[in-house]
C-alpha cells in the first residue's frame, strides 16, 4: 500500500533580510515595543517622584502642627504603605494596574447581582408584559464595563444623527452654489459652539419636548448633543464633495436624462463617497472627544460620569481608577477611528 508523505513548505527566510526590517517589520515592533517600556519608565519616575514631594510635604506639615513626634510617626505610616496616610498623587503603572483589577472585580459583582435579579423578577416579568405593562428593571449601580458600553452607544447613536442630519443638507448645498453661498454662515456661526452650549440648548428642548417618564432623557440628551457637535465636519466634507464631482460625469447623466433622484444616488454620491467618509471620521473623533464632558453634564452613566464621580470621591484608588478610564478612552477612540479609515479605504476608488 502506498503512503503519501506531507511536504512542509520551506520556510522563506527572504522576510527577515534589511529590506523587510526597514519596512516597519520586526524592527518596527521593537521600536514600538522600546517605545512603550521607555513610556512605562518615564511614568513610574515621575510618579515617583511626584510621591516623594507630596510625602516630604505631608511629613513637614505635620512637623509644623503636631512636632517631630508626629512627623516620625507620618514618615513610618507612609513607609508601611497603609492606605490611610498615602499621598494622593499620580500612580504608578502598578497602582493603575491595581486599579484595572479592582474595576475588573467590582463588574463580576455586579454581573452576579444582575443575574440574580433576573432570575428573581423573571416570572414577575413576564406576568407584567402580558398584562402590557413594562418589565421591572435593574436600578442598581452601573460598574465601569456597563459605563462604558454606555458611551459606546452614546457616541454611535450621536454619529448616526450626525450622519442622518449633515450627508442630506451636505448634498442640498454642494448642489446649489447658490444656497451654499447663501447658507455658509449657519455653518460658519454654529461649527464653533462649546459642547457645553449645545448640551444646555438640547436640554431645554428635551425637557419640554419629552413628558415620558419612562424615556431615558439623560442618553437622549447626550447623544443629541454629541450629534450637533460633530456633524460639521461631515456636512461640509459632503458639499465640498458633491460640489468638486467632474463636469463631465454631471452631463453624462444629463445626456442619458436621468432624473435627479438617480443622477445623485448613481454619479454625484458615489464620486463623493471618499470625502463624504472623510468627514464622518473627523465626525467619529470629535464625537467621541466630546462625549465625555456631554455625559459629566448630562448625569448620563457613562465614563464621563465615571471620572467625575471618582474625582469626587478622592479615595486612594481614584486617581488609578482615573488614568484606567483615560486608556480606555484612549483606546476605544483608536480602535474607531481604525475602523473609519479601513471603511473610507474600502469606499475609496483606486
Amino acid at each position: 500500500m502506498k503512503t503519501t508523505a506531507t511536504l512542509k513548505k520551506p520556510f522563506d527566510w527572504s522576510v527577515l533580510k534589511p529590506g523587510f526590517l526597514n519596512s516597519g517589520g520586526l524592527k518596527g515592533n521593537l521600536y514600538t515595543f522600546l517605545s512603550i517600556l521607555a513610556f512605562i519608565g518615564i511614568w513610574h519616575i515621575g510618579a515617583t517622584w511626584l510621591f516623594n514631594i507630596e510625602a516630604e510635604r505631608k511629613i513637614q506639615k505635620a512637623l509644623t502642627e503636631q512636632g517631630a513626634p508626629a512627623a516620625e510617626e507620618m514618615k513610618a505610616c507612609i513607609a508601611s504603605g497603609k492606605v490611610k496616610c498615602q499621598p494622593n498623587t499620580l500612580p504608578t503603572p502598578v497602582q493603575v494596574m491595581g486599579g484595572f483589577g479592582t474595576l475588573w472585580a467590582d463588574h463580576k459583582v455586579i454581573a452576579a447581582d444582575k443575574r440574580a435579579f433576573k432570575a428573581k423578577t423573571a416570572k414577575v416579568n413576564a406576568s407584567r408584559e402580558a398584562k402590557g405593562l413594562s418589565p421591572i428593571k435593574y436600578t442598581g449601580r452601573p460598574s465601569f464595563l456597563d459605563q462604558v458600553g454606555t458611551s459606546i452607544k452614546t457616541v454611535l447613536a450621536g454619529v448616526l444623527l450626525a450622519m442622518v442630519l449633515a450627508i442630506p443638507i451636505g448634498i442640498v448645498l454642494g448642489l446649489s452654489s447658490r444656497l451654499k453661498s447663501s447658507l455658509n454662515w449657519i455653518i460658519q456661526v454654529f461649527k464653533p459652539v462649546s459642547p457645553v452650549v449645545w448640551l444646555l440648548l438640547v436640554f431645554m428642548i428635551v425637557k419640554t419636548a419629552i413628558t415620558n417618564a419612562d424615556m431615558d432623557k439623560s442618553f437622549i440628551i447626550s447623544f443629541i448633543s454629541v450629534g450637533l457637535c460633530s456633524m460639521w465636519a461631515t456636512l461640509v466634507n459632503t458639499s465640498v464633495g458633491v460640489s468638486s464631482v467632474d463636469k463631465d460625469y454631471i452631463n453624462v447623466a444629463s445626456v442619458l436624462q436621468l432624473s435627479t433622484f438617480k443622477k445623485v444616488f448613481k454619479v454625484i454620491l458615489p464620486a463623493s463617497l471618499p470625502m463624504i467618509f472623510t468627514g464622518l471620521r473627523i465626525t467619529v473623533s470629535v464625537a467621541w472627544m466630546v462625549l465625555i464632558a456631554i455625559e459629566l453634564l448630562a448625569q448620563s452613566p457613562g465614563l464621563g460620569s465615571f471620572v467625575w464621580e471618582e474625582f469626587q470621591n478622592g479615595a486612594n484608588d481614584s486617581n488609578a481608577k482615573i488614568i484606567v478610564a483615560m486608556f480606555v478612552i484612549g483606546l476605544i477612540g483608536f480602535a474607531l477611528d481604525r475602523i473609519m479609515m479601513y471603511i473610507q479605504n474600502a469606499m475609496s476608488f483606486k
